[in-house]
């Protein structure tokens, strides 16, 4: 018996995107892409993906469609458009991350259409997304599971299951972004301290390497603020981004969080000054 080879639309090919889409082609399924901004979906043509002009056109009888945008309003946006393309009962792996409020409005969405959703927001930015090395979250129904989990397998290391309550997954990814930010204030303020007390900032990370508070995370940021260039591997705006949505929800939720509050506001004076398409790394300019 001949077995069918799923196709799968992915909305969005910027920094995550392309490379889910190429390791997806690369693991045998069929892949469809659309991007608002052609040219950056191009690229793909030539690792056998097929580009869309259109949402609609991209989504008309896929198996599977993977979001990966900016916010909750531009994935709301987009799916709206392609609303008279999708197939009933497709499954919708929503992998941008878009706070509580946007994931709630997309479930609804979804609803309406009778897609099955999936909330699944990853962790890792560009080198583990080319990698096929990102960790994923995911929420959803059971009984679709052993359908996703090969797509999860092919862009992702391992798959952490939260729940069967859409919104958990989001919730996680919200948690562990404030830890994210948190260690990569840390690392820019405590360069730019000793800096600013005279100390060759290269020695923090000298008496830090190799013991109990290094990571590769650690030498991966203190080596673009060390040569101050800042190739984006996650964006001063789409962390202010982030940053805005942890907020939202931790005030939603009656939490008192002082530090990210701090990272906001580092974020948003980076934003300011003219550095938001550089690395999140650049908050320490500020």
């Amino acid at each position: 018996m001949k077995l069918h080879r799923k196709t799968i639309t992915v909305l969005g090919t910027g920094i995550i995107g392309a490379p889910v889409a190429r390791n997806l082609q690369k693991h045998g399924f069929s892949v469809r892409v659309w991007n608002r901004t052609r040219g950056k979906a191009e690229a793909l043509a030539s690792a056998g993906v097929d580009v869309f002009e259109s949402p609609r056109e991209a989504v008309q009888d896929a198996d599977i469609i993977i979001t990966l945008l900016k916010d909750g309003a531009s994935v709301l946006d987009v799916m709206e458009s392609a609303a008279s393309g999708l197939s009933k009962g497709a499954i919708w792996i929503q992998m941008s991350t878009v706070g509580i409020k946007a994931i709630d409005e997309l479930a609804v969405f979804a609803e309406q259409r009778g897609l099955r959703l999936f909330d699944a927001p990853i962790q890792g930015t560009r080198q583990p997304a080319e990698q096929g090395q990102l960790v994923i979250m995911a929420s959803g129904p059971t009984e679709d599971r052993d359908t996703v989990q090969p797509v999860f397998d092919a862009i992702g290391k391992r798959t952490v299951w939260v729940s069967e309550r859409i919104g958990a997954a989001s919730r996680l990814k919200l948690a562990l972004n404030s830890w994210a930010f948190a260690l990569t204030h840390g690392v820019a303020e405590s360069l730019a301290i000793a800096k600013g007390l005279g100390v060759d900032p290269a020695l923090v990370v000298d008496v830090v390497k190799g013991g109990p508070m290094d990571s590769a995370f650690f030498q991966s940021k203190a080596a673009l603020i060390l040569a101050d260039d800042y190739p984006v591997s996650f964006s001063i705006a789409n962390a202010l981004k982030d940053a805005q949505l942890v907020m939202e929800a931790v005030e939603q939720a009656g939490i008192t969080a002082d530090v990210a509050a701090a990272w906001l506001e580092r974020f948003r004076r980076a934003f300011e000054a003219g550095h938001s398409e550089k690395d999140m790394a650049a908050s320490g300019l500020v």
